[in-house]
């Protein structure tokens, strides 16, 4: 897509020399006035596909976004780059609405951000006032929140089915992280996008390294990771709040600069911390989930659970808050025995029993992840209904050698199993059959299968590994939704047939590897020595503007600052990051940084 318009906008407001592969095709068709739905990771550049069209477009762009946080992140950044953006919630003044609304009817805001409950809320009029403006694009931010199937779902999303009825001729754009396919079949269904374009594009998040560890002395085990990390920001989740106090209370102890978050704090305590955190004043937060969803901080290096989180959508998310300037970040995964009995419980949902099953089914997804021996990234990739050719070799377990075994013989009766019932059930079933169990549930025509017993000379919990193991490699496929069914696949049939030999994990480490770090930036380098500095000019300049710091430069531009050390304005202007706007205002104090490191 070659628009001059788009490469000027690009240049002078956000310092970029060009769009990413996957932002094309959706900002070509959003030019054309188009509805579309883009499912784009987390730090992939889903905000430009309508921050950029509502740049070169006439009209105001109208965004739903669940938090007033992330609403407020975005406009200070998009003011940053001198581009006119509002947004409205209920706690404004009326001054403030009524000067909102002047610059929407003078035509000089281009994009403004709204909560779903206050768009569509019938009090104070705003839909009808909304109806006399130019509206060029609806964008709904975070969409996977209008899904019952979905892991953040927001009751209040619901109501945007009517947005069709409210806004009939303005085109829709929906996008998300995270929707796997019962969750993207609902969005298409409640905002109308049957004939609308789906981009999907790889959930892949090549920057971040996973880990999952079973939980020993985890207050040992955190010290130690945090301290491969001096000075970086990072988050910690717990699942209480009186666990975060007292993971806080640990990193303090240790040295670090860090600080709690939770919903026990008042909503004063819990924005201060938050200011903190993205301002870098504290470089570590202990949180609950409730902590990030609004954070668009992007230099946060690693994210650590200290438990198993309820679903791989939520895990993907919070990891995700990690990297999302493209430079290499950490995700460790700490679990323990109690935590899927714990976590159980909370998947009940009172009065619905099918939400409840999805919430367990997905819990035990997440179990599986943990619990897995193979390539991570490939286990993340399929539940979203994508393969990975090869193994990542960037997570634990590709960086481990374990031993392993031949199991075709082990794989072919299970496999058969399978093949034998007329119906898919989930893997328990299968492997009650194979076992010989003498449950109810298993039939008199399942008895009478060649394959009832002849597993019985091995433990459930060895035909359980065997069964996950096998969905892992993807030599069978296990559904997504209320009743997690296993079903085989053109692999399943190449064992059965012998032709693809299987090999199984004995669960023994005997190798492990650790992950390299970027030499240019090693503790002590004079390059890490003028990043350092560079990051207080940053800061300083952040605080006099009353902004979080990575709102004027990202840890990307600073590094990039530190191999380049431009030498004038216009060699700054090259340095990624760096519009028109951003070297007018910072340009010079980063300059002047520069020649002092090198005096």
């Amino acid at each position: 897509m070659n628009n001059p318009d788009i490469q000027t906008c690009l240049s002078q407001y956000w310092g970029y020399p060009g769009l990413r592969e996957a932002q094309k095709p959706v900002i070509a068709e959003v030019m054309e006035g188009k509805s579309a739905f883009v499912i784009m990771p987390t730090g992939g550049g889903k905000s430009m596909c309508y921050q950029l069209p509502a740049m070169l477009k006439a009209g105001l762009t109208l965004v739903i976004s669940p938090l007033i946080a992330l609403m407020k992140d975005q406009v200070d950044d998009l003011r940053l780059k001198g581009i006119e953006a509002a947004y409205l919630n209920s706690s404004q003044h009326p001054d403030e609405y009524n000067r909102i609304f002047n610059s929407i009817g003078s035509g000089t805001l281009k994009l403004l951000y709204i909560a779903p409950e206050r768009l569509m809320s019938m009090q104070g009029g705003l839909l009808e006032q909304l109806k006399s403006v130019k509206i060029d694009m609806v964008a709904v931010d975070e969409a996977h929140c209008i899904s019952s199937w979905g892991h953040d779902f927001r009751p209040a999303y619901t109501k945007l089915k009517d947005l069709g009825t409210h806004f009939p001729d303005v085109p829709v754009l929906a996008l998300t992280a995270t929707a796997d396919q019962a969750t993207k079949r609902d969005i298409i269904k409640q905002l109308g996008l049957e004939n609308a374009a789906l981009f999907e594009n790889s959930f892949d998040r090549p920057e971040i390294h996973y880990a999952a560890k079973p939980r020993t002395d985890e207050k040992a085990q955190l010290l130690a990771f945090v301290a491969k990390h001096p000075s970086e920001s990072g988050i910690v989740y717990c699942l209480s709040r009186k666990r975060t106090q007292e993971i806080a209370e640990v990193l303090q102890s240790a040295g670090y600069r860090a600080t709690c978050y939770h919903a026990g704090l008042s909503s004063q305590e819990r924005m201060e911390r938050q200011d903190q955190f993205i301002r870098d004043e504290v470089d570590i937060i202990a949180a609950t989930i409730a902590f990030g969803m609004g954070i668009d901080k992007n230099n946060v290096r690693y994210v650590v659970h200290m438990n198993l989180p309820k679903n791989i959508e939520g895990y993907y998310q919070e990891t995700g808050r990690a990297g999302r300037d493209g430079l290499d970040s950490q995700a460790l995964l700490l679990h323990g025995g109690s935590d899927f009995h714990t976590l159980s419980t909370h998947c009940q949902v009172d009065g619905n029993l099918d939400q409840s099953n999805v919430m367990l089914g997905k819990l035990r997804r997440m179990q599986d992840f943990a619990d897995s021996r193979v390539c991570r990234r490939k286990i993340l990739l399929q539940y979203f209904g994508e393969e990975l050719a090869e193994d990542c070799g960037k997570c634990d377990n590709c960086e481990t050698t374990f031993e392993q075994h031949e199991g075709t013989e082990d794989a072919q009766k299970l496999l058969s199993t399978v093949a034998r019932l007329e119906w898919s059930f989930g893997l328990g079933h299968y492997i009650d059959i194979l076992r010989g169990s003498q449950s109810q549930k298993i039939t008199a025509a399942h008895r009478a299968l060649s394959t009832y017993g002849i597993g019985a000379d091995k433990s459930k919990k060895h035909w359980m590994s065997i069964g996950k193991e096998l969905i892992q490699q993807g030599f069978l496929t296990q559904t997504v939704g209320k009743y997690p069914v296993v079903e085989l696949n053109a692999r399943s049939w190449a064992v059965l047939h012998g032709k693809e030999p299987v090999m199984l994990t004995k669960f023994e480490e005997t190798k492990t590897v650790k992950p390299p770090r970027a030499a240019a930036f090693e503790a002590g380098s004079e390059n890490q020595t003028l990043f350092h500095k560079l990051r207080q000019v940053r800061y300083d300049l952040a605080k006099a503007s009353n902004v979080p710091s990575y709102l004027i430069l990202s840890d990307r531009s600073l590094q990039e600052l530190c191999v380049t050390k431009p030498q004038n304005l216009t060699e700054l202007a090259s340095v990624h990051g760096f519009g028109k706007v951003k070297v007018a205002r910072f340009g010079q104090q980063f300059l002047d940084a520069l020649q002092q490191a090198e005096a």
